[in-house]
C-alpha cells in the first residue's frame, strides 16, 4: 500500500522545531502505508497545509508560534472535519489533554512514545479511533478540571508576559478594576503567591 498515491494515510506534520519536525517526517515516512505530505513549523499554517495536501491525519505539536495546536486543532474540526488530529507533545500534561479533545484531536501522545507506537496511533487515529497517552488518561481522572472561568484564563494569559495592569485592560478591552478582580481570583484557585506565580501553576497543569 502506498499512501502517497491515495490508497493509504496522508499525514501533515506540525511542529516549530524543525530537527523534531524532521526525525518524526523520516520515521513515520518509512511506514509502508503512511506519506508525509505538508510539513509546517507554525500553528496558522496546518489548516492551509492539510487542506492543500489533502491529509487525513495532522500530527499536531502544541507549543508552536501562530497559534498552538490545540487551537489549530479547533480549526480543523471546524472547517476540515475529514482530518483527524494526533496531538504529539512534550507538555504531558493533563489539562492539556482535556482541552485537546475539547478541541476535537482524536489522540495525545508524548514525544517520546517509540517510533513503531506513534505509527500505529496514526492508523487508530486514521481509523476512527481514540488515542491517549495511558500515563496522562490515569493522570486525567484523578486531577479535576481548570478552575479558572474563560475570562480569568484570558487575564492570566496576558498577565504571564508581563502586561500591567493597563495593559492587560487595554489588550482584553475591560477596565483596570476588573482586571484586579480577575487576577485576584485566579491567584486564589490556583493556590499562587502572585500573579507570576499563579500563572507558572496554570500553565504547569494545562490550563493556559
Amino acid at each position: 500500500m502506498n499512501a502517497a498515491d491515495g490508497r493509504g494515510i496522508r499525514l501533515l506534520i506540525a511542529d516549530d522545531q524543525a530537527l523534531v519536525r524532521g526525525a518524526l517526517s523520516a520515521l513515520l515516512g518509512l511506514e509502508p502505508d503512511i506519506a508525509v505530505v505538508a510539513e509546517v513549523g507554525r500553528g496558522d499554517e496546518v489548516l492551509a497545509a492539510a487542506r492543500d495536501a489533502r491529509a487525513d491525519v495532522a500530527l499536531l505539536d502544541i507549543e508552536m508560534p501562530g497559534i498552538d495546536g490545540i487551537q489549530a486543532a479547533a480549526q480543523l474540526r471546524d472547517e476540515l472535519p475529514g482530518c483527524r488530529v494526533l496531538i504529539v507533545t512534550t507538555f504531558g500534561r493533563p489539562g492539556y489533554l482535556k482541552r485537546a479533545m475539547q478541541a476535537g484531536a482524536s489522540g495525545f501522545v508524548v514525544k517520546d512514545t517509540p517510533a513503531a507506537q506513534l505509527a500505529d496511533a496514526v492508523r487508530r487515529v486514521h481509523g476512527g479511533f481514540r488515542v491517549v497517552d495511558p500515563g496522562l488518561a490515569a493522570e486525567s481522572l484523578t486531577q479535576g478540571d481548570s478552575p479558572l472561568t474563560e475570562r480569568e484564563t484570558d487575564v492570566l494569559s496576558v498577565a504571564r508576559t508581563g502586561a500591567s495592569n493597563a495593559e492587560i485592560a487595554r489588550i482584553l478591552h475591560l477596565s483596570e478594576g476588573t482586571v484586579r478582580n480577575h487576577l485576584s481570583n485566579a491567584i486564589g484557585k490556583t493556590g499562587g503567591r502572585n500573579r507570576a506565580d499563579a500563572a507558572r501553576i496554570a500553565e504547569q497543569n494545562g490550563w493556559l
